[in-house]
């Protein structure tokens, strides 16, 4: 069994079960049929914001996650123009073969369990690195700087 050193004794999980508790967030959250399918929309999504996200808000982000979501996230190599959240999810629903409006049900699913385990803090400063259009994937108002 591996667990997160950083944790407490007294609230370590082993990472399978973690991610177990996510996919089945996803799974309710998305009203996916089978963890197969709320697996699926996980690996799209967080592949997706693996090619987005650099710097802390990556590394802290891929230590909140349970590992297997970790994996997926850091596997990607950051592309080095970020996109806007509408284009994030054209280039995911083409990578996937799917509509926009699954692709963007999806990124909303999974982007609420991100949520969850990352917190409101690193959620913001992730927020404040990526071009514009994430926060309302993220279930957030989309705010801006009156000029």
């Amino acid at each position: 069994m591996i667990s997160d050193v950083r944790v407490p004794l007294g609230h370590r999980q082993p990472y399978g079960t973690a991610y177990e508790q996510m996919l089945e967030r996803v799974r309710y959250e998305g009203a996916y049929p089978t963890r197969e399918r709320a697996d699926e929309a996980v690996r799209l999504v967080l592949g997706g914001l693996g090619r987005q996200l650099t710097g802390d808000e990556r590394v802290d982000l891929a230590a909140r996650l349970p590992l297997e979501a970790a994996r997926v996230l850091t596997a990607q190599i950051p592309d080095p123009h970020p996109m806007t959240g509408w284009a994030f999810v054209k280039d995911l629903a083409a990578r996937a073969g799917s509509s926009l409006a699954t692709t963007r049900w999806d990124t909303g699913s999974v982007f609420s369990a991100v949520a969850a385990q990352a917190g409101p803090d690193l959620i913001t400063r992730i927020l404040g690195q990526l071009p514009t259009g994430y926060a309302l994937l993220f279930g957030r108002a989309e705010l801006t700087p009156a000029a």
